[in-house]
């Protein structure tokens, strides 16, 4: 049997029509298949290798970890020197409010870990989140999901969960002094890119304020410098209680974290002790490529090219069948008339070369997230593809 014959037989598929690209090595921004293909990944893994595939940088920096040690045991006992290096880089990123780290997987874990954390430091049961959101595929992270469609045949979830309007003022009266926290990203990934004003968030942060509810900021798609700052919130002049990160934060290697105050963090110690664990939450090799990206990030002043980057795919991607652009930085939705316009164009940009998608609350609109690395004749060639696959489409 040849590779995908064994993929199609013993690897589980979520839809009966995977994309079925053989990947036989990557690069900056290129995939390559096994008889010489090239792809540019326009989605970055789905905003993932925000620093390029394979970054020398990163590659040094697993190598050089796997020199010393892999898995030591459960995270949080063993003075490990990847997972402590990462926590202080991570905080120094953040308002000094912000300095505790727990480091765990991926995105739904960090999500479930927050979760819980809300409920043990306030010990109330009451989530808030918004419709449309997307906070993962795990039980708890799809409970605080605002998309019926992916809930309904996994029913009952978590109950005390309530749904917000992202952007709306008057739903805020739905926060009250029984919501344990408000989880919510700061910008709207699968609902199609979705960007609420600087004034929604400042009312966001004075009710949970007035109320005592701790507010949960998911920035697992717009942190780590897609938006043009490290991170998404520092656009709206406010400070989470909790800021939840993973995808980009790794260059590559799997990783998540949930960060909150010392304090905060501490309910995890007592009643019950071990209050959250993760055997695998900070692996030093992950935690050693995390860093990496991070300075990869900061001293290659990736972040400050983010913003003309952003504005030369809007000035190129310009078509009749465009019907609108939305963004925050490199975190781009391009809108058609329907799916079934869209749909074509995908398929077609993919066969040319470029690898695009669209949003799983927002089938009309096309993902465009490239790794943060992207030069400007890079743009110019993805661009001119998929103008190339709209006419051909």
């Amino acid at each position: 049997m040849n590779n995908r014959q064994l993929f199609l037989s013993h690897l589980a598929q979520t839809t009966d029509f995977p994309l079925l690209i053989e990947v036989e090595k990557a690069a900056g921004i290129y995939l390559y298949g096994p008889t010489g293909e090239r792809y540019i990944d326009l989605i970055s893994g789905i905003g993932v290798s925000n620093v390029g595939h394979r970054h020398p940088r990163v590659v040094e920096a697993i190598q050089a970890q796997l020199d010393k040690y892999l898995h030591l045991m459960v995270y949080g006992e063993y003075v490990q020197t990847p997972q402590t290096r990462l926590a202080k880089a991570l905080c120094d990123t953040l308002p000094e409010h912000l300095d505790n780290v727990y480091l765990v997987n991926s995105g739904s874990e960090a999500i479930e870990g927050a979760l819980k954390l809300a409920k043990r430091y306030t010990n109330r049961r009451e989530l808030i989140s918004c419709v449309n959101a997307y906070h993962g595929s795990s039980h708890g992270s799809l409970s605080v999901g605002g998309n019926e469609v992916f809930k309904r045949a996994y029913r009952p979830l978590l109950p005390g969960i309530s749904h917000i309007f992202y952007g709306s003022f008057s739903d805020l009266e739905k926060i009250t002094s029984e919501t344990a926290a408000v989880v919510i990203e700061t910008i709207q990934g699968e609902a199609g890119i979705r960007v609420a004003c600087r004034e929604y968030f400042q009312a966001l942060r004075k009710r949970c304020d007035d109320t005592g509810t701790l507010l949960i900021l998911d920035e697992i798609q717009a942190g780590f410098g897609r938006t043009g700052k490290f991170w998404a919130f520092e656009h709206f002049d406010i400070v989470p209680d909790m800021i939840v990160c993973a995808k980009g934060m790794g260059g590559g290697m799997p990783i998540g974290a949930f960060i909150a105050n010392k304090k905060v963090m501490g309910a995890f110690k007592n009643n019950p002790l071990l209050g959250h664990i993760t055997t695998f939450g900070g692996h030093p090799v992950s935690a050693a490529a995390s860093l990496a990206t991070i300075q990869i990030l900061l001293e290659e002043k990736l972040i400050e090219q983010v913003e003309g980057k952003a504005n030369l795919f809007k000035r190129l991607l310009i078509h009749p069948k465009i019907k609108g652009f939305r963004n925050k930085g490199l975190m781009m939705a391009v809108e058609f008339e329907s799916f079934d316009v869209l749909k074509p164009i995908i398929d077609r940009a993919i066969e040319l070369g470029v690898i695009i998608d669209w949003f799983l609350f927002c089938d009309d609109s096309m993902r465009i997230a490239p790794p943060l690395i992207i030069t400007e004749v890079e743009i110019q060639e993805a661009c001119a593809i998929i103008l190339k696959a709209i006419e051909e489409s």
